[in-house]
């Protein structure tokens, strides 16, 4: 009730001195309640622009030329994880900084900040699952296979992982987190079904999930992809999807769906993919050895070296810098690694450059 509701009339009974005195409180009242909102949001609640984001944000990339989200630098050292085998493919975990050479650009480091052999740094992992209709008479069986490599790989309270499967567009069955049981669930919600945007899937996963997954420090990224490797749907090329890889310094690894017995033109897709991010390719021809090719990624994840460096002469300017690191004794051992990173773009750089770490 507000102070235009009196008149002189109101409450006879009081004098005219105390009818002012209380037109004045009520006035003095609907003041106050004027200057509060009439309501207040739950602090929770998000604007529906914001709401569209969070829903949109499994979509597959349209063109390849979506914008990407510029990335505050934060160092200008480059950390690489990189394995190291003998000529029989077996690995070695006992050498010393002073094994190898390493080359940035073709220039050595400024300075190598630090060097671990059998890093146990925390990883990020990206389950990658082809849900085309051309895998579908052995999606069980790979899935299955996934389950395990989840549970013997993933950490509490250290890794992380997600499950993405993919045919025409990629789903995230489950979202990052480092339970095993809510990550073996998204692994069976996968349904098979539809055409093949292999690329595109992979340009998604680094893109929206590893680049923009929250950590704490230096992590290992991997991504295991499980695909034939054939491609009939993409909006992005390969190597656009392998650009991206390398911008989110993750390492793939492909194990090959194909059972025919004889490499396809999948097949080198998947090499290709793998070697230009330091990953290897499995090429399981029996359906029961993929569980085996998990295994052997599960024993590589843990016998890895992690090396940081400063680069010399480095240019702000978001170029592709070549990566060799060779180890001395080049004669019985092969190194392993990502080939390459773009330099970072100062943070006042158009959003269409991308900086990372």
């Amino acid at each position: 009730m507000g102070p235009k509701s009196f008149s002189n009339s109101s409450f006879p009974y009081l004098t005219r001195a105390a009818r002012i005195v209380l037109l004045a409180v009520f006035a003095a009242s609907a003041v106050a309640q004027s200057s509060q909102p009439a309501a207040t949001a739950p602090q929770n609640s998000a604007p529906p622009a914001a709401s569209q984001a969070v829903s949109n944000s499994g979509s597959k990339p349209d063109n390849g030329n979506e914008p990407i989200s510029s990335f505050k630098v934060s160092t200008n050292e480059v950390n690489v994880v990189f394995t190291v085998t003998d000529r029989h493919g077996r690995r070695i975990t006992n050498l010393k900084q002073n094994d190898f050479q390493v080359l940035d650009d073709n220039k050595p480091p400024a300075q190598i900040s630090s060097f671990h052999a059998e890093t146990n740094l925390p990883l990020q992992v990206a389950l990658l699952i082809d849900a085309s209709n051309s895998v579908r008479d052995r999606f069980k069986f790979e899935q299955e296979s996934a389950v395990e490599f989840l549970n013997q790989t993933v950490r509490p309270h250290y890794d992380q992982a997600v499950v993405i499967g993919f045919d025409a567009t990629p789903e995230v069955t489950q979202d990052f987190t480092d339970d095993t049981m809510l990550l073996a669930h998204g692994v069976r919600e996968l349904r098979p079904g539809g055409g093949t945007a292999l690329y595109d899937a992979l340009y998604y996963t680094c893109r929206d999930k590893l680049l923009k997954a929250p950590t704490t420090g230096t992590v290992r990224r991997a991504i295991i992809l499980l695909s034939d490797g054939e491609d009939n749907l993409s909006h992005v090329t390969r190597e656009e999807a392998i650009e991206m890889a390398q911008r989110a310094e993750a390492i793939v690894y492909t194990i090959s769906t194909n059972v025919s017995g004889t490499k396809s033109a999948g097949d080198k897709v998947l090499e290709r993919i793998a070697d230009a991010t330091g990953g290897h390719a499995f090429f399981p021809f029996q359906i029961r050895e993929v569980a085996n090719s998990f295994a052997e990624i599960q024993d590589e994840l843990r016998s890895q070296y992690a090396i940081s460096y400063r680069p010399a002469d480095l240019k702000y300017d978001g170029h592709y810098r070549t990566i060799e690191i060779v180890a001395k004794d080049s004669k019985n051992l092969r190194v392993r690694s990502r080939r390459g990173w773009y330099s970072p773009v100062p943070a006042s750089a158009s959003a269409g450059n991308t900086a990372v770490r």
